[in-house]
């Protein structure tokens, strides 16, 4: 096996397992992805596209509207990808947006040795999202 595979140019997208389209289509557009198509595929898979060229595909195959995010909410810890954070260049303005937007952060703002700060917050299927603020 190489030590380093060649041809790697970036980030294509995340895959969110969410169960209403549009609940998450209109929850991502708040940080302003843009619905570009879908519901496509077997496991039926709508794109969202952001202009920083971030794209989110929602995977929407959870069979129910509320439950607890298995990685993030019990008391054991399994492996696996726990939040992906967007990069926010003013967090206190976003911190506004959000609640003038009726949405409350689960967790932060957060200081990381003073290289940066972060706020978590919850999607609709509970998600965990960081806004991510370089210093």
């Amino acid at each position: 096996m190489p030590q380093t595979l060649s041809g790697i140019g970036g980030l294509a997208h995340i895959g969110i397992r969410v169960h209403d389209m549009e609940r998450s289509a209109a929850f991502y557009a708040l940080p302003g992805f843009q619905f570009v198509a879908g519901p496509i595929g077997p496991e039926p898979v709508a794109i969202l596209s952001h202009p920083s060229g971030v794209e989110i595909n929602l995977i929407l195959n959870a069979p129910t509207a509320s439950e607890a995010n298995v990685l993030m909410d019990g008391p054991e810890k399994p492996a696996g990808i726990t939040h992906f954070a967007l990069l926010c260049n003013d967090l206190d303005t976003a911190i506004k947006e959000l609640r003038g937007a009726g949405l409350e952060p689960s967790a932060g703002p957060v200081d990381f040795g003073g290289q940066a700060r972060g706020l978590f917050l919850r999607d609709p299927d509970r998600n965990v999202i960081e806004l991510h603020q370089r210093l």
